[in-house]
């Protein structure tokens, strides 16, 4: 099959040329900006299926809306209608485009194109009207306000919020794309007007950046927000792409003394935290009980001795552990434990 992607360069083009490669689609052909009328209408017939991508959302005047949209469209259906083609288009509309304003109208008027050349040839066409996108690669100081404040607030600088409560619907690029690559498979027009993703999370403007703010002081906190599942999981994962190589890495505070050394990692609200230890050969750590918390040790290297005692009743039990073995070792309230590294070689013990 031979997909065309138009606005391949564009932030939601890379990222669903991506995803088509990695689904084991090779002939994936892409107009940017650098074609011209010839190009254009060579990639255009010689397409089994279409992504139209490309648009304008930031002109230099308002008749550029048109130029880039409407007009683009056309273009584009013409050729097929002219070639005798019927080739399934996908087309990336907008929410604005119920808005009385020149981008709004200028989707519209692209909308209605596609809408005709389905009636009139048959094609299998999708009219996806989507909200703000977020995700990787999508560029700040553009067209995209939450971009900007990824960018600026992972680099301290100031961002600028009319309305905190402004309302916002946003949807993940990864679910834009894996909503579109399902569209690859459809066998029969759709009864629906309009496609959508799933699923647009609602939010806040003030929202989003305090949870931006957040995760910029989790470096010195080591507090993680809850970035395992849902909207936190992909605003955290986006954040993350906003980082330069340079800022990959970053320091946390070490502990020594004649024991070893303690360095903590990481912090969550409601599940603990994760830290390491070493000990030097000889050296007994703990010694203490808990009467609610429970860790879990996990022995990377060298060879340890855990003795537990219960506190009231005197009962005993010791377990020795090597790293070569996978054993984790969990506390329990009401036992007192310590760990002797009996090995000759340094201690080292996740937590």
């Amino acid at each position: 099959m031979n997909i065309l992607v138009t606005g391949a360069a564009g932030f939601i083009g890379q990222n669903l040329c991506v995803f088509l490669q990695e689904s084991g689609f090779d002939n994936i052909g892409k107009i940017t900006l650098d074609d011209n009328a010839s190009t254009v209408i060579k990639k255009v017939e010689s397409a089994d299926f279409i992504y139209h991508l490309a648009g304008i959302n930031c002109p230099k005047n308002d008749d550029e809306f048109k130029k880039g949209n409407t007009d683009l469209t056309q273009e584009i259906i013409n050729i097929l209608v002219n070639s005798g083609r019927k080739t399934p288009i996908l087309f990336t509309s907008s929410i604005q485009a119920e808005l009385d304003n020149p981008y709004g109208a200028s989707k519209a008027g692209a909308e209605k194109a596609v809408a005709a050349y389905q009636q009139k040839t048959g094609a299998s066409t999708f009219i996806y009207r989507l909200p703000n996108v977020f995700g990787k690669w999508c560029r700040p100081n553009y067209n995209s306000a939450i971009a900007t404040f990824f960018s600026n607030i992972l680099n301290d600088l100031p961002i600028t919020i009319n309305d905190p409560e402004a309302s916002l619907s946003l949807v993940y690029i990864d679910d834009v794309c894996q909503s579109f690559l399902g569209m690859l498979t459809a066998t029969t027009q759709s009864t629906e007007k309009y496609s959508y993703v799933e699923p647009v999370y609602q939010t806040t403007v003030g929202e989003v950046a305090a949870l931006l703010t957040e995760f910029k002081k989790s470096r010195e906190s080591m507090i993680s927000a809850k970035v395992g599942e849902g909207f936190i999981r992909a605003l955290y994962s986006t954040y993350i792409s906003y980082l330069a190589p340079e800022q990959f890495a970053y320091d946390v505070t070490r502990h020594s003394d004649e024991r070893g050394t303690f360095v903590e990692m990481l912090k969550t609200k409601d599940a603990g935290q994760l830290s390491f230890f070493t000990a030097h050969p000889g050296v007994t750590r703990g010694g203490h009980y808990h009467h609610t918390k429970t860790e879990k040790f996990f022995v990377i290297n060298g060879k340890t001795s855990f003795k537990f005692k219960q506190f009231t009743t005197g009962e005993s039990y010791d377990l020795i552990v090597d790293g070569e073995e996978s054993h984790i070792i969990e506390t329990a309230p009401g036992w007192s434990h310590d760990l002797t590294n009996i090995g000759e070689n340094e201690l080292v013990v996740m937590l």
